[in-house]
């Protein structure tokens, strides 16, 4: 064995002896006794407890968030999925948790990578509810001088920034919506496995989506290592989710480093969600549009067709710029042409005049209203400007300043909210209890991400949910074939994604679009449809009773 040479370093030994033989200068008294009890009051005995929530009074922070912070900390040593349920406040416990390291003097530098459009919301959050002066990226901004710095990871990925960011060594590192590092082969994967990191937080409310392997992805970046290599984890588990819950040793590799809050289990379950179906009939005019579209033959595929009926159940207008478009085609044109002269000839659509019915008896409290379509957000904003309601519109096409514009004119000015699918995810509307679907999607995952915009951390009222369908349109074999018959309005529909890859179905809207592309008649599609409900209602209840043997995560 080689010797081992300890090097002493007597610089201060020699300094204070020389200082004692000249009898000083010595430090003033007072000042050493300063900063003598400022060091008291900083220093931290022992590392149990949140040192964090002292410094935040102002805060109320629920149970299963403070419980969250302290596993993370105590037991994880800052490297943990938080993977709680839509609308239970992740964020929440990873600002605690990053305020908790900052007063520990753990963490100096953080890098926050969130989507696009929340980089604002992120840097609200932090700098005025945890007093942590955090800055969104701009292009003027050094990677290397900005302490608590916040972006994209599109942009940060990107040279020369990625460069900057693999050069620097960082005390902590957040990903937002941290399921879409599912697949290990891409490059947001290996950039954020290559990030240094010494803590590191994964926040997402589906850590498991489609297949086993995911969950060992996003392990990886945590803890390379924890659950064997890639290899080794696929001949050992294969693809089935069940084995999280089935095989007790995974599933306790997993719990050392995933936390998991459900609403059923905190008291933010005391906010009740009440769901309303609001049945609407097509006038005789607009029905008419409805039966010749569907009797339509020959140049329409039947996927296009489909979607022609979606839109007429949403608005004329919708429904008109497609046809429009398709009109271009002269071997189509003598087909849609009659059908686009009747669209021009229709009153205003059945489901805008019971909005204008249903946002009256709101009595000036505010509303968000979902809609598939941008053509149907423009009627509908013109519409109810009609009528003397205010509204603003929320898309994807926005940058993101707009959309921090957008939401903060809602909070303050206008009533209403009229978002595409762009709003159902990231934006908090918790002052908001009131929702309208306008139009159901026909994948009930994003029906849930829309619902967990208000009904979520911080919401005080009993929130309100009101599904608009049409009668004798595809909107009503939907209704009552899918969503009713399943109960997806009542639940939370967290299991959902399991219960489809369980049965080979990789999205649940393509799946219906491929019963009404490959259905003869409307009789074989509602058929179709019925089996298809049946059998997710099947697994749904067997999965309830597996989860009561198990539990949870």
């Amino acid at each position: 064995m080689e010797q081992i040479h300890i090097q002493k370093d007597f610089t201060f030994i020699d300094d204070l002896e020389t200082t004692l033989e000249k009898e000083g200068p010595f430090s003033n008294w007072d000042l050493f006794q300063m900063a003598y009890q400022a060091e008291l009051t900083t220093i931290t005995p022992e590392f149990n407890g949140l040192r964090a929530l002292e410094y935040l009074p102002h805060m109320e922070f629920m149970p299963h968030q403070i419980e969250s912070a302290k596993q993370a900390i105590e037991q994880m040593n800052g490297r943990a999925i938080l993977a709680d349920e839509v609308g239970l406040g992740k964020t929440i416990e990873a600002g605690l948790i990053l305020k908790e390291y900052m007063i520990r003097g753990l963490v100096k530098k953080a890098l926050i990578l969130v989507p696009a459009s929340l980089v604002n919301q992120w840097v609200t959050e932090l700098n005025e509810k945890f007093f942590i002066p955090a800055v969104a990226h701009r292009k003027n901004y050094s990677w290397e001088q900005c302490n608590i710095i916040i972006s994209s990871i599109d942009t940060a990925k990107r040279p020369p920034h990625r460069e900057s960011i693999l050069d620097l060594d960082y005390d902590f590192l957040l990903i937002d919506e941290a399921h879409k590092l599912k697949n290990h082969k891409t490059k947001n994967y290996a950039f954020v496995r290559d990030v240094k990191k010494k803590y590191c937080l994964l926040l997402t409310a589906t850590p498991v989506q489609n297949r086993l392997v995911e969950i060992f992805n996003l392990v990886s970046i945590l803890k390379p290592g924890h659950l064997g290599n890639y290899e080794s984890f696929l001949e050992q588990y294969g693809k089935n989710r069940k084995k999280i819950h089935q095989d007790a040793y995974l599933k306790k590799l997993i719990q050392k480093v995933m936390i998991r809050n459900t609403r059923k289990g905190t008291e933010l379950n005391t906010t009740k969600r009440t769901i309303e179906t609001i049945w609407l009939n097509f006038s005789k005019e607009e029905k008419a549009v409805y039966d010749d579209l569907n009797a339509i033959t020959g140049p329409l595929s039947t996927f296009s067709k489909i979607t022609y009926l979606r839109e007429i159940c949403s608005s004329r207008e919708a429904c008109y710029l497609s046809l429009q478009s398709l009109a271009k085609d002269e071997s189509k044109k003598e087909f849609v042409q009659p059908i686009i002269e009747k669209i021009a000839q229709l009153p205003h659509h059945a489901k805008a005049a019971k909005v204008v019915d249903l946002i009256n008896q709101f009595h000036g409290e505010k509303v968000i209203i979902f809609t598939e379509y941008r053509a149907s957000q423009h009627y509908l904003q013109w519409y109810l400007h009609q009528h003397g309601i205010t509204s603003v519109p929320y898309r994807g096409g926005f940058k993101r300043g707009k959309k921090d514009w957008m939401r903060q004119l809602f909070k303050d000015h206008a009533q209403v909210l009229i978002a595409t699918e762009a709003g159902g995810e990231g934006i908090n509307l918790q002052f908001c209890n009131h929702l309208i679907n306008y139009d159901l999607p026909w994948n009930p995952m994003r029906l849930e991400q829309r619902i967990g915009r208000i009904h979520r951390y911080g919401q005080e009222k009993n929130v309100h949910i009101y599904n608009f369908a049409l009668r004798e349109t595809i909107e009503e074999h939907i209704m009552n074939l899918l969503y009713e018959k399943i109960n997806l309005f009542e639940q939370v529909i967290g299991n959902l994604d399991d219960i489809l890859t369980e049965l080979n179905i990789t999205d649940l809207e393509s799946e219906i679009k491929d019963i009404f592309s490959e259905s003869s008649s409307t009789g074989e599609a509602k058929i179709k449809l019925n089996n298809l409900s049946s059998i997710i209602q099947y697994n749904s209840n067997m999965k309830n009773v597996e989860e009561q043997s198990y539990g949870n995560y």
